[in-house]
């Protein structure tokens, strides 16, 4: 069994976490802090975990996290920084949820988040933990940073175009929608029912933490720098993500075989049959991406739909199924809910 510890389990990734590790055969849930519920029984927070998480929130000084196997941060951002190096030195292997690890460049990630960065030597050793593409460095990695909502969707939605380099990489666009839930489980006045609800708005378009992150991504999968143009969405839905990805074709090829291919063997990104149009809700609650693949017309412009469930392959199933791949799990393990229709 594996010995799960989870720092910071209040918020809306926290409890995914707890949801989908509660159900797995293989973890055991040793701790979860929460300095403002210290002592408070986690089902009396979450009642849908009533029978299945026994735990009460520890303060976080208190917490057996070196005792883990492995602890997930499902903190905001500039949390794990400060605690990851004590843990790794333990013998602790780290998942950082949020964005402390991801960005390479430590100028750009302290400029896009407005901080200091607390441990700079061991983003360079951080794996960025999107299993489609670096699988293989995940598995032996000890420090885990799991992408960001929005950088998973648009990532696997451009893969098999720039692997393939068959498309203008000068021109991308990413237009993405997400549910409120993204924005977390606190007050702001933007995210209030009678704000978000029957309204539907662009944000950051002048820029977007998960920018660089998408950016960074995109270079390496393309080989070279790229021009990204992404303008982000709040929609009036609790889960999802859906984002419309636009390139423009430099060559001929069959693009529903080029997606099939690259995805033949990837267990949790779907593509779909030629023409369809995949929708939120058919990956609301499950560890899947369904994209589907168009060309509008028959020109030279490609169209892809990708969308996921923000909380779930967005964040904590993505972190579970890092996890199996770090302890030689069956990758699947634990994340083989089906989508909640309707």
């Amino acid at each position: 069994m594996v010995k799960v510890g989870i720092v910071g389990g209040t918020g809306y990734t926290g409890v995914e976490l707890l949801r989908l590790l509660a159900r797995h055969p293989q973890a055991s849930l040793q701790t979860i802090t929460s300095r403002a519920e210290a002592g408070i029984p986690v089902s009396t927070l979450f009642p849908n975990l009533r029978g299945s998480v026994d735990l009460a929130f520890a303060d976080p000084k208190d917490a057996p996290l070196a005792q883990c196997d492995v602890v997930f941060f499902a903190t905001p951002n500039g949390v794990c920084m400060h605690q990851a190096r004590e843990l790794l030195a333990s013998g602790v292997r780290v998942v950082d949820l949020a964005a402390d690890f991801r960005i390479k460049d430590i100028a750009a990630w302290e400029t896009w988040y407005g901080m200091k960065h607390a441990c700079p030597e061991l983003v360079a050793e951080a794996v960025y933990g999107l299993p489609e593409v670096n699988r293989d460095a995940i598995r032996t990695s000890r420090l885990i940073a799991n992408p960001g909502c929005y950088p998973t969707a648009v990532q696997l939605g451009f893969l098999p175009l720039l692997q393939s380099a068959v498309v203008d990489t000068d021109s991308l666009i990413a237009d993405a929608k997400s549910g409120v839930s993204g924005a977390g489980r606190k007050a702001e006045v933007h995210t209030l029912f009678s704000e978000a609800s029957d309204n539907f708005k662009a944000y950051g378009v002048a820029g977007h933490r998960h920018l660089p992150e998408i950016s960074q991504g995109l270079s390496a999968m393309a080989g070279k720098d790229l021009a990204l143009t992404f303008v982000p969405h709040l929609t009036p839905m609790i889960r999802g993500i859906h984002a419309t990805l636009y390139a423009r074709l430099n060559k001929a090829v069959d693009l529903q075989s080029l997606y099939e291919q690259c995805y033949a063997s990837e267990p949790f990104v779907d593509v779909q049959p030629a023409g369809s149009h995949p929708d939120t809700r058919s990956v609301r609650g499950a560890n899947t991406c369904r994209i589907a693949v168009h060309q509008p017309q028959g020109r030279d412009v490609v169209v892809v739909l990708s969308v996921i469930d923000n909380l779930v392959k967005g964040a904590a199933g993505q972190a579970v199924q890092n996890m199996n791949i770090m302890f030689d799990l069956p990758e699947a393990t634990g994340l083989e809910s089906l989508a909640l229709l309707p």
